[in-house]
Order: C-alpha cells, then sequence, then structure tokens
C-alpha cells in the first residue's frame, strides 16, 4: 500500500494555478511549483503528472472556479446583458488579483517553443469553447428577434472575445480597472439595437 499524501491536493493546485496565471506555462518553472505549493517535485509528479498535466488540472480549476462569468452571462434573456455581464465580468476578473493580473487563458501561452505546442492549443480550444458559446447564444438571440435578422452572430462573438482578450493584455500591461472598465463601456456603445419583435 502506497504512503498517503500529506498535503491537500486542491490547496497545492490552487497554487500552482496562481503561479500559471501569473508567469505562464514555459515562464514556470518546478522550483516555482515546488515553492508555491510546498511540496517537493517528486510528490507533484504523484498527484499531477508532468508540468503539462498540471497546467491542464490548473486551466480546469480556473475554468471551474474563475471563468464562471460567460456562463452566467449565456443565461441572461437578452443579448446585449449577455455582451454586458460578459465585458463587465471580464474587467472585473482581469484585474480582482494584483498578483496575477490578466487572464489565465489569454495569458497562458500566446507564443511558445515547439515543447509548449499542445498547451497553447489546448488554450486555443478552451478559447474557442468560450466563442461557440457565445455564438449559439447570440444565434437564439437573432432567432427571438432580441437581435436584428442581420447580426453576424460569429462576428459578434468573435469582437467580444477580442475586447475580452484585449482587455487581459492590457490588464497584464498594468492598465487600471477604470481605463478597462471605459474600454468595456466603449465597446457596449455600438451593441446592435433590439428589433422589438420578441
Amino acid at each position: 500500500m502506497g504512503r498517503p499524501r500529506e498535503f491537500c491536493v486542491e490547496s497545492a493546485l490552487d497554487a500552482a494555478l496562481g503561479v500559471f496565471w501569473r508567469k505562464g506555462y514555459e515562464g514556470t518553472s518546478y522550483a516555482d511549483l515546488t515553492e508555491a505549493t510546498g511540496v517537493e517535485r517528486p510528490a507533484l509528479y504523484s498527484a499531477f503528472g508532468n508540468k503539462e498535466a498540471l497546467f491542464r488540472q490548473a486551466l480546469a480549476r480556473y475554468d471551474e472556479h474563475y471563468a464562471v462569468q460567460l456562463r452566467k452571462a449565456v443565461e441572461l434573456p437578452t443579448a446585449r446583458e449577455v455582451a454586458e455581464h460578459f465585458l463587465n465580468g471580464s474587467v472585473d476578473i482581469n484585474t480582482r488579483y494584483p498578483e496575477h493580473t490578466g487572464c489565465f487563458a489569454v495569458n497562458g501561452v500566446l507564443a511558445g517553443s515547439d515543447d509548449a505546442e499542445p498547451v497553447r492549443q489546448a488554450l486555443i480550444d478552451y478559447r474557442a469553447g468560450g466563442e461557440a458559446m457565445l455564438r449559439e447564444r447570440f444565434e437564439r438571440a437573432r432567432a427571438e428577434g432580441d437581435l436584428p435578422q442581420t447580426a453576424d452572430c460569429h462576428a459578434l462573438a468573435a469582437y467580444l472575445l477580442a475586447v475580452t482578450h484585449g482587455i487581459a493584455v492590457q490588464a497584464k500591461a498594468g492598465f487600471c480597472r477604470e481605463t478597462l472598465q471605459a474600454v468595456a463601456d466603449q465597446a457596449l456603445a455600438g451593441w446592435p439595437a433590439q428589433t422589438g419583435a420578441r
């Protein structure tokens, strides 16, 4: 029978998530991970697998505990409320934690070495899932008359993601919350008007 782990796996995963969020995948070393988690490298391997496997588990944890604004947004009654909630939530999550500003899913690996390509692709797929959720919600809004029939739902979803990704990059670069909120408000100023045919 194996020796029981002497650390809380969830706490270690949260600590690893914070490091990856702050430094990105390639910027994070095993020394960073062992220091943040308080767990030696062999025990980290045993609990989580290699660095890539740990990053993927951290991404799942991020999605479950932090990236909830999109899932909440798509449940709102109008497309504009969806967009507003998603943009405001993006400003909040990207500026709420001074020790790791920006977005875990955007800043994790924008460009990297060949060794980081599987992680970069996992983040691309993750972000594409968010775009699909928004697009499907806007298609429903268009069918219900909440968006004009001429609305390009794919472009609207891509636009919102482009703005939120820009917010993430600017937050990482040190832009203040007030400036980023102004960006979100400006993006909403051009939102398509309701048709009134609901």
